[in-house]
């Protein structure tokens, strides 16, 4: 009797030591795992573990276990079957403590293989007021380990340990709910303030799967003339690859996103196995709890947010509460966004109407301006019919007057020239910016010393007509050379604007009045008299408009000027050349940026490039190709030893920018062909065969 008395103190004693430290645990995992090891350690049992009711109510789930045992029966999800035939099963189905003191003889203890040492068993529920969330059980490796009284004791501890996961669950609850606000908060804060979809989107996603810790998140806006919702952002590998895909879901009932859309209300599935609109998605296998918000502003909905998590049931009423509003700030920020769209395409259309206005105007006074300058050759033409007719020709006059029509007819071709250029345009295509500008300061004979040019890897390209781009950038750099400038700083980086870049031309030349900005843009402009016609800006103007970009000048007296344009951003894709016959290809050019493009592309093939500027010795080659802008020689030059080495019909001379006049002088020369250069491995392609 004295030794069960004793025994039993010391239950209660270790009980309340076990109590005591289990109380003062918060975090799920480690009050778990703590308790099953100081159940072990203080009361000096095989083996512990703690079962947690799964949402059905139907089965106890094995959530900390004693040792290795328990690590393998936990990843292989161990569960009982309530009131089924289990020591655990039906203590929580009766709500009272069970002792087998003999497992073996026990009808309901379950064998379990990982336990091979268990001789006696008690299980003790959790719970907490009315409600049973678990249960405990305590395995001995002696036979009769367990008396009935040790039920009392062990409960209390049991009992402490129901408080303490509650405690526990309401911690966590309230830090999630914390980090849930304070997340919703800053989406609400960053979110907003972007005012660019395609920056805005991306960025939504990422901070609600980073911020909120979940398994994916994706935006989708409505598509009203196709009533479809189309996938604007995904987040990770998963969402670039919908986006990539096209991916939209139907605007109505087959699907979380498209019902949400239709119905303007958050749907949940919390397992989507059972979810009837659940939309089963390849990209995200994982998905077991889905959360569709909708973005609703002004009563109209503008798409949906799907939020899909890994786990089952992942969603309480305070996710719920906290994403709704996450879901109204971005709601407001798409909103926001599109009708910045909406003003800048009002902007746009407005420009363009004073650009359609501008050049109406502009072709009346070119009318006017070529007509005054014809008139005088028309009368001067009749008047030299009727003294030839009469037989009085004065030769002196006659010299004078066809001295005038030389004149003006100049004037008109060299207007024509600077209005719509000495060819017809090309098809835009991506050419590379630095070969441009390089080209437009050698035509002008601008010295490659007055320019700092800085490209960014990015910009490295620009979709453009190269022939009208050069022409452009030439006129540009002209006016700045009139203008005195000593120095011509060139940037190229992308755009705020999607898929634009952004170069500006900045000289420190003599710079112009506030009150000259808004004429510089008008056809015949000048300040410079008589000599100039001023359509370089006109021109600059309409070569942009056309590559659908847009220009502006910015200036101040005595400081300088700095031109703008905005480009759209060319891309050259990765394509394998084909070399045709040619084996061998002889480079006349300098080490410029297109001389060093055209080396890497050739870098894969069989074809052997030499370049060289020695005129004195050409090696063997199957083709000759010189660079009409190369600057250590004059062009001449080369053309004439070529001539003179009998290498004419092997060579080809490149241009950025193609002229008539030029073209024909090096054909004079017996050049076999003259063409715009290419700049990416198609036209290295089309060149070789």
């Amino acid at each position: 009797m004295t030794n069960d008395i004793q025994r039993h103190a010391t239950l209660l004693k270790a009980s309340a030591r076990a109590a005591k430290n289990i109380t003062t645990i918060l975090d799920p995992y480690e009050l778990l795992q703590r308790t099953v090891d100081i159940i072990c350690d203080e009361f000096g049992f095989y083996y512990a573990g703690v079962f947690f009711l799964d949402d059905t109510k139907q089965y106890a789930v094995l959530k900390a276990g004693r040792g290795e045992a328990g690590k393998t029966m936990i990843n292989a999800g161990h569960k009982l079957a309530v009131g089924g035939n289990s020591m655990i099963g039906a203590s929580i189905a009766n709500k009272q403590g069970r002792i087998a003191l003999d497992v073996g003889a026990e009808a309901v203890f379950f064998e379990n293989p990982h336990l091979p040492k268990t001789r006696s068993e008690m299980a003790l529920p959790l719970i907490v007021g009315d409600d049973v969330i678990g249960a405990l059980t305590v395995q001995s490796v002696e036979a009769a380990a367990f008396h009935e009284e040790d039920i009392d004791a062990l409960q209390t501890m049991a009992d402490q340990l129901a408080i303490a996961i509650q405690n526990s669950n309401l911690h966590r609850q309230a830090e999630r709910r914390s980090r849930l606000l304070k997340a919703a908060n800053r989406v609400g804060k960053e979110v907003t303030s972007i005012l660019n979809l395609e920056e805005l989107l991306p960025q939504t996603v990422n901070i609600i799967c980073e911020s909120y810790g979940l398994y994916y998140a994706g935006v989708f806006l409505v598509d009203e003339a196709s009533g479809y919702a189309m996938l604007r952002a995904g987040y990770g590998k998963a969402g670039k690859a919908m986006v990539a895909e096209g991916h939209k879901l139907k605007i109505g009932t087959d699907s979380m996103i498209g019902a949400c859309i239709a119905m303007g209300e958050a749907r949940i599935a919390l397992d989507v196995g059972e979810e009837r609109v659940h939309f089963k998605n390849p990209h995200l296998p994982h998905t077991r709890s889905e959360m569709a918000l909708p973005l609703i502003y002004g009563g109209k909905a503008l798409g949906a947010v799907t939020i899909q998590s890994s786990e089952e049931r992942a969603f309480s009423q305070d996710d719920i509460t906290t994403l709704l509003t996450m879901a109204e700030h971005l709601a407001v920020a798409i909103n926001n966004a599109h009708m910045l769209e909406e003003l800048k395409e009002a902007h746009s259309e407005i420009l363009r109407n004073k650009v359609f206005e501008a050049l109406t105007t502009a072709s009346t006074e070119a009318i006017h301006w070529i007509g005054n300058k014809t008139l005088p050759i028309s009368l001067t033409v009749t008047r030299l019919r009727e003294e030839a007719d009469s037989g009085s020709v004065d030769l002196e006059s006659l010299k004078e007057d066809l001295e005038m029509i030389s004149e003006s007819a100049s004037q008109i071709i060299q207007v024509k020239e600077q209005l719509i250029g000495a060819v017809r345009e090309m098809k835009p295509r991506p050419v590379l910016l630095a070969d441009l500008l390089q080209t437009a300061a050698h035509q002008r004979d601008i010295p490659q010393s007055v320019f700092n040019i800085s490209i960014d890897p990015a910009a490295a390209y620009i979709i453009a007509d190269s022939t009208q781009l050069t022409r452009a950038f030439g006129n540009i750099f002209q006016n700045a050379a009139e203008a005195g400038a000593k120095n011509i700083k060139v940037s190229a980086r992308p755009s705020d604007e999607h898929g634009m870049l952004e170069i500006a031309i900045e000289d420190d030349g003599v710079g112009m009045p506030q009150d000259l900005l808004q004429k510089i843009w008008s056809p015949f402009f000048t300040t410079r008299g008589v000599a100039h016609h001023g359509l370089g800006l006109p021109a600059a103007m309409h070569v942009v408009s056309q590559a659908q970009g847009h220009i502006a000048l910015v200036s101040s007296e005595g400081k300088g000027a700095t031109v703008v344009m905005f480009m759209p951003q060319g891309r050259v894709n990765t394509e394998v050349i084909q070399t045709g016959s040619v084996k061998n290809i002889l480079l006349i050019d300098d080490n410029d940026d297109w001389a060093n493009l055209f080396t890497e592309l050739l870098k894969d093939t069989k074809v052997k490039l030499t370049q060289s500027t020695d005129l004195e010795k050409f090696p063997a080659a199957d083709l000759i190709l010189v660079d009409e802008n190369i600057a250590s020689i004059p062009l001449l030059e080369v053309l004439n030893a070529l001539s003179k080495a009998g290498l004419e019909s092997k060579t080809v001379v490149l241009t950025s920018a193609i002229n008539p006049e030029r073209v024909t002088q090096f054909m004079r020369h017996g050049m076999k062909d003259v063409i715009v250069k290419p700049y990416s491995a198609s036209e290295v392609s089309e060149l070789l065969k």
